[in-house]
């Protein structure tokens, strides 16, 4: 397994990051981006793939898709990667203006601020993903494919132009079911900035599905009975669930069942007829299936790549979630009981805690470990508690490790008792203190001893608990 603190540690750069200040202080804007290729949508311009929850980005309105056309006032049409990233990190002020372009606005400013920070810092939400074995329930990353295809016009039109959509005439033998079908596109569409016009619309969406028993079905092969199960993120649940799909390399005559399902988005106003964009899935599945389930899990997973296509077939999705207590603390990862930062307001700065004050214990757990001594530790108890996990919730993570599963409901105490016991990372437990497998108590609050000077320190931190999600396509 890799050295998990000093890995999490350099995670931002999955962000905009620039280092400044001699490479001492890094900075980033709260999101990422690449610039387009897209034809349809924003081409030779950046346009934002993720935003970091929490950040200024999100606060402002930033929003997945948004085509960046400025920053301060300067045109990013035909400039290198380079000239944009040094645009997004100004040497002399802290706040930028961002004109951006979606789907519902054109031109609109928002104004976001840098988000500086040492380089040896550590944040909370860095410890959580971390120590993300202590709490799989709330905490991992996940990735899962989707064999969609997914066809957009050749023609150089922008879907910029595009603001209204409806729906062709539904199938009244099927009724209830194109009415769901229906309304899940609508309710993803309009959250994407489109008005929803029932007369003259823009955009006219149809929709095709299939399902029933396959003709030409062999029996199952035996030896991928045991393999491992297919997992999808269902956004009506916020959470992974199994599904009965057949993946990988499997033949069509090994599944007993075969679905197909569409919906494409037709020009109604320029080239009637036309069809803009199409995404279809045809699936292999080891039993019976309802057509309104699979619209309901994969008709937001489709729309994903409206109106930024980034693959025509199997895309893949990561899925990162944490659920971590917040105090506003940052730890030196190369001195963890030093506090590198305190965010302001924070609950941690609310108690008095200061930058460059010690740590020395947390609900009397030692802090003065290094990086290596913590990432040794949280190796040793991993392999020492798998005992106490739920084989029946088994998954990889996105980093490949097969053997994640969530703690067996009826032995939490073992598992509380097992992490109070855990050297050198029970200290950083308080991240997940709000879970019953690691504090039974039902009080989230703990106490830091802190030492600043000569001065010694008990306070009490009433955290503040933050949930992130985050689903992007690779």
């Amino acid at each position: 397994m890799k050295k998990c603190l000093i890995a999490t540690v350099l995670s931002f750069i999955c962000f905009v990051g620039f280092a400044q200040s001699g490479g001492n202080i890094i900075c980033r804007s709260g999101f990422s981006f690449e610039v387009s290729k897209n034809i349809n949508w924003g081409a030779g311009l950046p346009v934002v793939t993720e935003v970091s929850p929490y950040s200024s980005a999100e606060l402002a309105g930033l929003k997945q898709h948004d085509i960046i056309d400025k920053i301060d006032g300067v045109d990013l049409l035909g400039l290198s990667l380079e000239e944009i990233q040094q645009l997004l990190n100004p040497s002399d002020k802290q706040e930028i203006v961002l004109n951006i372009s979606n789907l519902s606005k054109t031109d609109h400013s928002i104004l976001v601020s840098k988000e500086c920070k040492r380089r040896n810092a550590i944040t909370e939400d860095q410890l959580a993903t971390a120590f993300s074995m202590l709490s799989l329930e709330n905490t991992s990353e996940r990735k899962f494919i989707c064999p969609f295809k997914t066809t957009v016009t050749p023609n150089s039109v922008g879907f910029q132009q595009f603001r209204t959509f409806g729906f062709a005439e539904i199938d009244e033998n099927n009724k209830q079911l194109e009415n769901q079908i229906n309304e899940a596109i609508k309710k993803e569409l309009t959250a994407k900035g489109l008005a929803y016009d029932s007369y003259g619309p823009d955009i006219l969406i149809s929709t095709y599905y299939f399902f029933d028993k396959n003709p030409n079905f062999r029996g199952v092969n035996k030896i991928v009975v045991d393999k491992e199960q297919n997992y999808r993120y269902d956004f009506t649940r916020s959470e992974m669930v199994k599904v009965p799909f057949i993946t990988g390399s499997s033949a069509e005559s090994e599944s007993e069942f075969l679905l197909q399902f569409g919906f494409k988005l037709v020009d109604n106003i320029y080239l009637p007829g036309r069809v803009l964009w199409e995404c279809e899935a045809n699936e292999l599945l080891e039993e019976n299936y309802k057509i309104e389930d699979y619209a309901r899990i994969h008709i937001p997973l489709m729309c994903m790549q409206y109106p930024f296509v980034k693959y025509t077939r199997n895309v893949q999705y990561r899925v990162s979630q944490r659920t971590y207590n917040y105090t506003g603390l940052s730890y030196d990862i190369n001195r963890l009981e030093l506090v590198a930062k305190v965010d302001p307001n924070s609950p941690a700065a609310l108690a008095g805690i200061r930058t460059n004050d010690i740590i020395e214990r947390i609900e009397g757990n030692s802090v003065n470990v290094t990086a290596e001594e913590a990432t040794s530790a949280y190796k040793s108890f991993i392999t020492s508690t798998m005992k106490f996990r739920d084989p029946s919730t088994r998954f990889t993570d996105a980093n490949g490790f097969t053997r994640c599963m969530y703690w067996d409901r009826f032995k939490y105490t073992k598992v509380a008792d097992a992490v109070k016991k855990a050297k050198d990372i029970a200290a950083f437990s308080y991240l997940f203190y709000y879970a019953p497998y690691i504090n039974s108590s039902g009080t989230n609050a703990f106490t830091f001893n802190t030492r600043r000077g000569k001065t010694a320190s008990e306070i009490v931190i009433r955290p503040t608990i933050r949930t992130e999600l985050s689903v992007t396509i690779e």
